[in-house]
């Protein structure tokens, strides 16, 4: 599992939709440790274009235009986290460090 990578996640907790991609946001080394969760951004279909948004397409591995959520993080397990549709490039990576940041204001 690698920073920027999207995935399919079946029924996350509380969402009303039986699927819901997501996008892995935690730094490298929590992922790659023994801790059994990881910090993700949801993508959704409609976005309205926000700092906190980023905008995602086929090149990603989506099937139509979508935007990650920066400011919705959730928690999820890794083993949850087996769906692989794709990966940011470096190009989108850099637009989703700069949506966190503002997100999380840092």
């Amino acid at each position: 599992m690698i920073r920027g990578e999207l995935y399919r996640v079946f029924r996350p907790g509380g969402d009303p939709k039986q699927y819901r991609i997501f996008v892995v946001v935690s730094r490298q080394l929590l992922i790659d440790s023994k801790f059994s969760t990881v910090i993700c951004a949801p993508v959704f279909t409609n976005g309205e274009g926000l700092s906190t948004q980023v905008a995602v397409d086929l090149e990603e591995g989506m099937k139509h235009s979508s935007w990650v959520m920066c400011d919705n993080l959730v928690s999820l397990r890794k083993g949850d986290l087996t769906n692989h549709l794709g990966s940011l490039s470096s190009s989108k990576l850099l637009e989703l460090n700069r949506a966190l940041k503002l997100a999380l204001d840092l």
